[in-house]
């Protein structure tokens, strides 16, 4: 059985969009699973996680932005492994901004969160 270099094109793009569904699915999860019951804990990792995955979005639009014409004397099947690699590296950079530079987002989102969920604070003896 052999495989031509569209065919994996193809599946890694398959792969690529099933990862960022698979992504906004887990997340949507992850935020639908919040209560009253959960810790504070649980919460900022679901704001975090939320952080990260805007920052993501926004990169990659710009991204796409910046590289609009670039792209024209690229075999799409190159460009389609550029494109799987690229967003990966996306995703790294995303998780390092928040971490950075995104907490002031990330406690906003946090404190919000805490007061619609009627998350009391976490008390430790």
């Amino acid at each position: 059985m052999s495989m031509g270099v569209d065919s994996i094109a193809a599946m890694i793009d398959n792969t690529k969009n099933s990862a960022a569904a698979g992504s906004a699915a887990t997340l949507k999860t992850s935020a639908n699973g919040l209560s009253s019951e959960s810790t504070e804990e649980e919460l900022m990792t679901v704001c975090k996680d939320f952080a990260s995955y805007f920052v993501e979005e926004v990169l990659k639009e710009v991204k796409e932005n910046m590289t609009l014409n670039d792209d024209e004397d690229e075999d799409s099947s190159i460009g389609t492994l550029k494109d799987f690699h690229m967003d990966s590296a996306i995703e790294m950079i995303a998780d390092e901004i928040v971490d950075q530079s995104g907490s002031s987002f990330t406690q906003q989102l946090f404190e919000q969160m805490k007061r619609n969920y009627g998350i009391a604070d976490d008390v430790t003896a």
